[in-house]
């Protein structure tokens, strides 16, 4: 402790002992009882009125009446308000720049720090001295955030501390020294428009210190203005309205009910590493999600396409109405394991691009349409199959490089490499290829029989053009990627024209 007006260390942890309450659990005030070495001397004093800390004044203040029946006031709080409060600034201002320089010594050794100031009943407020309180960020804040970082996600500090203490927090974790004042962002009137030049130094920001609650509000329509999706995290009253305000509002471990339900998640556990895994599941969905409208709209086109095409040139249905309800059935059971597979993570935000998906399904669509009307010609012209037997060639061959194009769908890379499908995913398929290869040899009477050879070829023939729909996926995706950029900057794309005419 840095004493001014207290004779010694112990009596200024004493004053500043006498503005905390034990009771009410706040890791400040727990931390200054705990440097009171004699706690007896608290009960020769009685409080007369207690006034706990508000954020926007930034201390506490105690009304009490010691043994002597004399009354007198403590305030503890932020070192610049407890000056201020003194008003140091103009009765002493050569213990003001003592002061403020001993605050920014502190702060650039990763120390926190207390003013405590004494008023004898309604007299002048008399500055005691300043209290270091050391507060290290998590074990595991630096590696969250370099996490959240390598996800594409921009991280702020917002902080109550002054700058010089903003700086360094944030130097130790790694989140670069560009702290802004917020009293240097905003008005005395926040509610009007910041303008664009205060709103693109908030952007570039890395943090902002000496934070009051309307600013945690104003710095999120900001950067909103600056059409950035934005996350808040927050525990008390005071960040309510920012986690409201916030694209995705959370809430911390322990945060009080007015927090909770202005969130959109609610953090149950100490840290903030959840978020990121969050971050993760939810490109996770994403991707199965496009995978699967992918595979559903390949394999639509794929079979109305072809027997459309069958219809017109050989005037005969290529697969028969109990056909389509085996198909169907065939193809639902790996759908539904869609949900379970595995996927890429991608390393930066990633939004829903229709051109995109409707690109690759047809181009996939497309291939399947010739790839199974030439078989058809195959088993028409070259196989001299009959009806029936024509109809069960072609329903197996439906169902295997259906279930095969599903591999192709599922990833933007060579479907053979990793992330391999999930154990659930790729049985599904197998099973269901297998159940519909021995369908067509024992079917049972339901349909025509086909013999173990006609199968081989059709396997053959699909693992073949599975290669050759990678291969056209692969360069397509390739040729999109040169074309219309996936990530960055995806608020502002949905704000461009899609056409001249548009």
């Amino acid at each position: 402790p840095v004493t001014f007006g207290a004779r010694d260390a112990q009596e200024l942890i004493l004053y500043a002992a006498l503005a905390s309450r034990e009771e009410d659990q706040d890791a400040i005030d727990q931390a200054v009882l705990s440097g009171l070495k004699d706690k007896e001397k608290l009960k020769n004093y009685r409080v007369l009125k207690f006034t706990p800390f508000d954020p926007v004044g930034k201390r506490t203040e105690v009304t009490l009446e010691d043994s002597e029946h004399k009354t007198f006031r403590v305030a503890k709080g932020a070192p610049q308000v407890i000056i201020r409060l003194c008003d140091l600034c103009h009765a002493d201002t050569a213990a003001a720049s003592r002061a403020e320089q001993v605050v920014d010594e502190l702060a650039a050794k990763g120390y926190r720090t207390l003013g405590v100031a004494r008023a004898e009943d309604s007299g002048p407020w008399q500055f005691l001295g300043i209290l270091p309180l050391f507060d290290p960020p998590r074990e595991d804040s630096a590696a969250t955030i370099a996490d959240a970082r390598a996800h594409g996600i921009a991280i702020k500090m917002v902080t109550g501390d002054n700058v010089a203490i903003g700086r360094e927090i944030a130097r130790q974790l790694g989140l670069g020294t560009n702290i802004q004042p917020a009293t240097d962002l905003f008005p005395k009137e926040t509610e009007c428009d910041l303008g664009d030049e205060v709103a693109v130094k908030i952007e570039k920001a890395d943090g902002y210190a000496e934070v009051f609650p309307e600013h945690k509000y104003g710095i999120v329509k900001a950067l909103q203005a600056r059409g950035h999706l934005v996350g808040m995290t927050g525990d008390g009253v005071n960040d309510a309205p920012a986690i409201k305000q916030a694209d995705i509002g959370i809430a911390v471990s322990g945060a009080t009910d007015a927090a909770r339900a202005a969130a959109d998640l609610v953090l149950t556990a100490p840290g903030l590493a959840v978020i990121v895994r969050a971050v993760e599941e939810a490109r996770r969905i994403f991707e199965r999600m496009n995978s699967y409208a992918i595979y559903r709209i390949v394999e639509t086109i794929r079979i109305m396409v072809f027997v459309v095409l069958a219809m017109i040139f050989y005037n005969f249905y290529p697969i028969t109405a109990i056909m389509i309800i085996l198909l169907a059935f065939f193809n639902d059971v790996p759908i539904m394991a869609i949900a379970f597979d595995r996927t890429l993570v991608s390393p930066k935000p990633v939004r829903w691009d229709m051109r995109r998906v409707l690109t690759i399904s047809t181009v996939l669509g497309l291939i399947g349409v010739a790839e199974t009307f030439l078989l058809l010609i195959i088993a028409k012209n070259y196989l001299r199959f009959d009806l029936g037997q024509t109809q069960t060639f072609i329903f197996l061959k439906l169902a295997v490089a259906g279930h095969l194009t599903l591999f192709v769908a599922r990833t933007p890379r060579m479907f053979l490499k990793k992330p391999h499908p999930a154990p659930i995913l790729l049985w599904s398929a197998v099973v269901t290829k297998l159940l519909a290869t021995l369908f067509v040899v024992y079917p049972f009477g339901l349909i025509t029989p086909i013999s173990w050879q006609a199968v081989g070829i059709i396997w053959v023939y699909c693992l073949t053009w599975i290669f050759i729909e990678d291969l056209a996926k692969l360069s397509v995706y390739r040729r999109l990627a040169l074309e219309s950029p996936r990530h960055v900057g995806f608020l502002q794309y949905f704000k461009q024209r899609l056409s001249p005419y548009a």
